[in-house]
C-alpha cells in the first residue's frame, strides 16, 4: 500500500514514518507540508492512502481533502490530528479514519487495514453517501501543475465535447467534470442558459445579439458572447429584470 504522510510538523512526519516501517506491506511514496502541497503530490503520485494533519498553514487538511476527492480515482484519507473538535468536518469529508495524536501504533494499523480492506467501488459508495459541501475553488491543472480558481471569480462554464472550459476575466482553463455535475453542485451561483453553457447569477450584465440575430449573454468583464437558447431566454430575461 503507498502511502503519503501530510503533515507540516517535521516531528509528527518522522513519528509516521517509523510506525510504518514496521510493517513491509506500507510503501512511504512521499510527504507534504502543506495542503496545496499534498494536492500536487497526491495527482502525481497517486498513493492509495493519505495520512492527512488538519491545522496546517494556508490550505488545512479538510479543504486539501475535499480538493482530493474531486480527482479520478482518489486515495482513502485516514486525518492525524491533535484537535478532536474537526471530528464532524473529518468524516464529512469522506474520511475513513480520524486519529488523535500522539497516535498508537495500534489504532494506525487498525485505520489501515480499513483502507486497505476498502475496494475503489466501496470507496466511492462511501463518498457518495455523505453530504459533500460545495467548493469554494475548483482545483485544476495548469502548467503542469496544480491551481485552484476562486467560485466567485467564474464567468461562465462552457461544454466542448470531453472537456468543459472555465472561463475568469483573466483567461480560460480546462477542465474534466460534467457540466451537469457543475449545475447540481453549484446551482445556487449559477444559472444555465443553453445545453453547453452556465453563467455566473452576479455576471449577468444584459442581452444583446450576435451576427446570426440570436439572443446572447454580454459580459462587462469580457468580451465574449454566449447565446442563449429559445428554451432559456424567457428565464433569463426574467432574471436580468429581477
Amino acid at each position: 500500500m503507498n502511502v503519503l504522510i501530510v503533515d507540516d510538523e517535521q516531528l509528527a512526519r518522522q513519528r509516521l514514518r517509523k510506525m510504518l516501517a514496521t510493517n513491509s506491506s506500507y510503501t512511504i511514496i512521499g510527504e507534504a507540508e502543506t495542503g496545496e502541497d499534498a494536492l500536487r503530490k497526491t495527482q502525481s503520485s497517486r498513493p492509495d492512502v493519505v495520512l492527512m494533519d488538519i491545522r496546517m498553514p494556508g490550505m488545512d487538511g479538510i479543504e486539501a481533502a475535499s480538493y482530493i476527492n474531486r480527482m479520478d480515482e482518489p486515495p482513502a484519507i485516514i486525518f492525524t490530528t491533535a484537535y478532536s473538535d474537526h471530528a464532524l468536518h473529518a468524516f464529512e469529508a469522506h474520511a475513513i479514519d480520524y486519529l488523535l495524536k500522539p497516535i498508537k501504533q495500534s489504532r494506525l494499523e487498525s485505520a489501515l487495514d480499513a483502507a486497505k480492506r476498502m475496494n475503489k467501488a466501496q470507496l466511492s459508495q462511501l463518498r457518495n453517501d455523505k453530504t459533500s459541501n460545495t467548493r469554494k475553488k475548483i482545483c485544476i491543472k495548469s502548467r503542469g501543475s496544480l491551481e485552484l480558481i476562486s467560485i466567485d471569480d467564474i464567468i461562465y462554464f462552457k461544454a466542448d465535447q470531453k472537456y468543459v472550459t472555465l472561463r475568469t476575466a483573466e483567461q480560460e482553463y480546462l477542465i474534466e467534470e460534467s457540466l451537469k455535475t457543475l449545475e447540481d453542485e453549484f446551482a445556487a451561483n449559477f444559472i444555465r442558459i443553453h445545453r453547453n453553457a452556465l453563467v455566473a447569477k452576479q455576471k449577468l450584465t444584459g442581452l444583446t445579439k450576435n451576427d446570426d440575430g440570436h439572443a446572447c449573454i454580454r459580459f462587462n468583464d469580457i468580451d465574449d458572447l454566449l447565446e442563449v437558447s429559445r428554451r432559456h431566454l424567457p428565464y433569463i430575461r426574467k432574471k436580468l429584470k429581477s
